[in-house]
């Protein structure tokens, strides 16, 4: 398994990689079909106004937005600077103080102990050195605040989505699938020093008024990861990627009105510093 001894290279070219990925399509319009999954997650947490609350992996403000309109102190950062952007703009809009910052998750730039709670919702399991990210939340979070993540899991359609990708474009070889940040024992190891660690699978609804073939447009269209892949592709290559995406979407679809329903499984994942 990669170490910090990982080169300096390979890291900073998976980073500038990592970067393009997430820049590309358009997250904030991809995201508005994921907003009541993520206020069903957010909504369980119940964190209470005042407390400072940073969101790594912010995108384009989904809970950023809600956790300022409850009174909570909130902090977003994202690796994407047209994401970062997107929130700026949001909150502007909405009369909102958020400060969002573009940043790394392996090197957040605030000092230790600045958050009573330290979250992310599938924005740092993406990170290339999870043990950064967990030391990195850990830091930046008070002693005694809660550390909280939403990930996908390696068996949920969103798991199962990636795998499907990776057969038409490998993933790198030196560095940990993000998946991994589905798995309980490798969570329980990465967050060993987090205490009365709690972790509870969730489905997460990705509802589209449309059917899956078109649920895959979408994706190439809006969603980085996809966009990238479907991009490197000729034609013949771009035609099986899509093939392939679209019998997984019909396959895990429970709607049978035309438009698609697919639950997609993660875990919740919360703890005190």
């Amino acid at each position: 398994m990669p170490t910090l001894a990982t080169t300096t290279a390979e890291t900073s070219a998976l980073k500038t990689r990592l970067k393009a990925t997430w820049e590309s399509g358009d997250y904030g319009v991809f995201a508005r079909h994921l907003e009541k999954g993520a206020l069903e997650f957010f909504d369980r947490l119940n964190i209470p106004s005042g407390l400072r609350l940073l969101d790594v992996g912010c995108g384009a403000g989904q809970l950023t937005l809600p956790a300022a309109r409850k009174g909570i102190q909130v902090t977003g950062l994202d690796l994407a600077a047209n994401l970062v952007q997107q929130a700026r703009t949001k909150a502007a809009e909405a009369g909102l103080t958020i400060q969002v910052d573009e940043g790394d998750a392996e090197d957040l730039p605030y000092p230790d102990a600045s958050f009573d709670v330290v979250m992310s919702l599938i924005g740092s399991m993406f990170a290339p050195r999870p043990e950064l990210v967990a030391s990195e939340m850990c830091r930046v979070c008070r002693p005694g605040g809660k550390i909280i993540m939403g990930n996908w899991t390696p068996e949920g359609h969103i798991g199962q989505m990636f795998k499907v990708i990776g057969k038409h474009v490998p993933p790198p070889p030196n560095f940990p699938s993000p998946l991994l940040w589905g798995d309980e024992t490798t969570i329980r190891q990465r967050l060993a020093g987090v205490k009365d660690l709690q972790i509870t699978r969730y489905l997460y609804p990705f509802d589209y008024p449309f059917a899956p073939a078109k649920v895959v447009d979408f994706f190439i269209e809006y969603y980085g990861p996809t966009n990238r892949a479907f991009g490197s592709f000729n034609d013949a290559g771009q035609k099986a990627l899509r093939d392939d995406l679209t019998a997984l979407w019909g396959r895990n679809n429970n709607a049978t009105d035309g438009t698609t329903r697919v639950l997609a499984e993660y875990v919740e994942v919360i703890g005190s510093r």
